[in-house]
C-alpha cells in the first residue's frame, strides 16, 4: 500500500489550535499494508505535516501487541493469521463489520500524552454510545470501552519521536466467535459486545462517520 492510495476519499479538517487533521476513509483494506504504510507515514513526516484519521475495516486478523504472550494467542486453528505488531497491548481480532480508526498525530505539537490521549478515545466511544442511550465507561486499569463488562472497543498505540500510530477498533456489526478463541486484550474469559447486539440499527459505515465526528470534535 502506498500513501498515494491512501489519499483517496481524504477530507481536511482544521481544529481550534489550527493544527490540520486530513481524514481518509480507506474502506476495507488489508490490515499489513495498512499498518506498514502507518509506519512509513510516521518516519517521513515532518514538524509541519498535518496529523492525519484513517478509518478502515480489515478481513479477518488477529494482532499482537508487544505485550502479547502465547498464553493468549488461538486456542484452534480457525484459519485466522496472527501478525506481531508495534502497538501496545495484548491480542485481539479485526474483521469485517469493525470500525478501525487510525490516528496518526504529533502528540508533541498537540501537547498530548498517551494516557490523556486514550482517554479522549475511550471518550469518543462512549459519547457516541450515548447518542443511542447506551451507556459505555472506561477502565483505568484496562484501557478500551465497556458495556455492562464486556468490550466493545479496543485501543492501542505506538509512540516514536514524539508521533503516534495506530488507534481503536470499534465492533459493530460483526462475527464475534473469532474472540472466542483469545484471550481478548490478554484476558481470559473477557466478554465482547458490538453495537448491533445493543439494539443499533446502524450499519458501520455510518457509525464510522460518527466516530470521526467525536473524534474530531475531542481533537480539536
Amino acid at each position: 500500500m502506498t500513501m498515494t492510495l491512501l489519499a483517496t476519499a481524504a477530507v481536511d479538517c482544521a481544529g481550534a489550535r489550527g493544527v490540520e487533521l486530513r481524514v481518509r476513509r480507506l474502506g476495507r483494506v488489508e490490515y499489513e499494508p495498512t499498518w506498514r504504510a502507518m509506519q512509513d507515514f510516521t518516519t517521513q513526516r515532518g514538524r509541519d505535516r498535518g496529523d492525519e484519521l484513517w478509518l478502515a475495516e480489515h478481513p479477518p486478523v488477529y494482532t499482537l501487541g508487544v505485550a502479547g504472550r502465547i498464553a493468549h494467542l488461538p486456542r484452534v486453528d480457525n484459519g485466522i493469521p496472527v501478525i506481531k505488531v508495534d502497538r501496545g497491548g495484548q491480542i485481539t481480532y479485526h474483521g469485517p463489520g469493525q470500525v478501525v480508526a487510525y490516528l496518526l498525530l504529533d502528540m508533541k505539537r498537540r501537547g498530548l500524552s498517551v494516557r490523556p490521549l486514550v482517554r479522549m478515545m475511550e471518550r469518543a466511544v462512549i459519547d457516541l454510545l450515548a447518542d443511542y442511550g447506551i451507556a459505555a465507561e472506561g477502565r483505568a486499569e484496562a484501557p478500551g470501552v465497556y458495556v455492562n463488562g464486556a468490550k466493545i472497543a479496543a485501543l492501542g498505540l505506538r509512540v516514536r519521536n514524539g508521533c503516534c500510530y495506530h488507534g481503536l477498533a470499534f465492533n459493530v456489526d460483526m462475527d464475534l466467535s473469532p474472540f472466542h478463541v483469545i484471550d481478548p486484550c490478554g484476558y481470559s474469559g473477557l466478554a465482547v459486545t458490538q453495537a448491533r447486539d445493543l439494539g443499533v440499527a446502524d450499519n458501520p459505515e455510518v457509525l464510522g462517520g460518527k466516530l470521526v465526528e467525536h473524534l474530531l470534535r475531542i481533537l480539536a
